[in-house]
């Protein structure tokens, strides 16, 4: 008989792709003032950096497509052959970053391959987190909540790891250094945790509820299933994930925000960041475990309402006393409540599914939300500040996605057994 393997190497196996693809995430984030002097060049600093954004909300648009085609694959073909693939791609776009030479030296060259590698980053993380969450949820089905929630702590971690070399890098290179190359050295330790990954992931047995679904149907199209049966779970998939993905994307946003609209040292944004990344870390798996207790439902909504109700009081003290101390106020709250939020959220959307379609629906679930939600926030706070003048104005974005998931998450606890 097969030993099954640990909890923790079922975790370990899964979210290592997963906290790859937010490193690089992050990474861009915070360094997009540099990427947007090196490959993207124009006159207006603004102008060159809505250009660098820009292009990482593009490569958003391409994960629906990497959810059908790499979610499908893994529901009929298996979450590690699927798994084991998409982490191989996740590398290949951040290795193309490393090595692409600057406008400079290439001309139009430069912005077109960063392009291509956040497109090929991109479809690579449209399959991950549906097919990771589902590997874990079905490997610990009593533990769902706290499993799924290692997901969200693996983005914190990786977050992290990404805001403390930001804060290393910024306080011990030069301006000059790193535009010339110190912005590309997270970009390269990324490439580390590939092989790595690749490996775990290969070693890994595929779940029995997973197995079992497909011995039932060895033949089914879970993409047709899912775009054609299971569109009302998709759009509570997306609205439950609307208020969590922007939080999140503003806070990867906020060492730009610091820098351009505060005045403050590039590592002062990223010493907030930092700090806000530990309480994530700590917090979710804590928000996980509980929600198997209490139901995922009953932690999510007081989370939402507290994101509603705070976020607009926040900016406006930030804005009138910016410093280190509030900014780090600022953040340690709202990774709080996000905590609070999506720690449970996995398995929330995890359990909208059956095993025959869960990596499918998740991914175009995730996937949609993420890219009208998330990807697009950092363009959406810049254009909004320069539109308005006011750098309050990212606020109002993250509060009408705290209207949407709650009434998602009101109309699953009506509709379905779920809490």
């Amino acid at each position: 008989m097969t030993k099954q393997p640990s909890a923790a190497r079922i975790i370990t196996a899964a979210c290592v792709g997963n906290a790859l693809e937010w490193y690089d995430i992050a990474v861009y984030s915070y360094f997009a003032v540099y990427v947007a002097k090196v490959f993207f060049p124009s006159g207006d600093p603004t102008s060159a950096l809505l250009l660098a954004l820009g292009t990482f909300a593009v490569s958003f648009l391409i994960r629906p497509l990497g959810a059908v085609v790499l979610g499908s694959y893994a529901d009929r073909a298996g979450r590690k052959p699927a798994l084991a693939l998409s982490i191989l791609l996740m590398v290949l776009g951040t290795l193309l970053i490393v090595v692409m030479p600057s406008y400079e030296t290439v001309g139009l060259i430069a912005p077109l391959g960063i392009l291509v590698a956040r497109l090929i980053q991109g479809f690579s993380a449209g399959g991950e987190f549906g097919s990771a969450t589902a590997l874990m949820v079905e490997h610990l089905p009593g533990r769902r909540g706290y499993a799924a929630s290692w997901q969200f702590a693996s983005q914190a971690a990786a977050t992290l790891l990404a805001a403390t070399l930001g804060t290393v890098l910024t306080s011990a290179l030069t301006e000059e250094q790193l535009l010339s190359w110190g912005f590309r050295i997270p970009f390269a330790i990324g490439l580390l945790v590939g092989p790595v990954g690749w490996y775990i992931r290969r070693h890994v047995p595929e779940a029995p509820e997973f197995a079992r679904s497909r011995a039932t149907d060895p033949g089914h199209s879970p993409g047709r299933v899912v775009l054609r049966e299971q569109k009302g779970r998709v759009l509570l998939t997306i609205g439950v994930l609307a208020a969590t993905t922007c939080l999140n994307y503003l806070i990867s946003y906020m060492p730009t925000f610091a820098i351009n609209n505060l005045g403050l040292p590039a590592s002062t944004g990223f010493a907030g960041v930092l700090i806000g990344g530990v309480v994530l870390l700590i917090a979710t798996p804590l928000a996980g475990h509980l929600s198997d207790r209490f139901g995922q439902i009953t932690l999510m909504v007081p989370a939402a309402v507290l994101i509603l109700v705070l976020i607009y009081p926040l900016f406006v003290l930030l804005v009138a006393f910016p410093g280190l101390g509030v900014l780090l106020g600022m953040l340690v709250l709202l990774c709080l409540f996000k905590s609070f939020y999506y720690g449970p959220m996995g398995a929330l959307m995890a359990n909208l599914f059956p095993a025959e379609t869960r990596a499918t629906g998740m991914a175009v679930g995730y996937n949609i939300g993420v890219a009208v939600f998330g990807g697009f926030t950092p363009f959406i706070a810049t254009w909004l500040i320069a539109t308005t003048g006011s750098d309050l104005a990212p606020s109002f974005w993250v509060m009408t996605t705290a209207v949407l998931s709650l009434v998602a998450l009101v109309t699953i606890r009506r509709r379905t057994a779920l809490r």
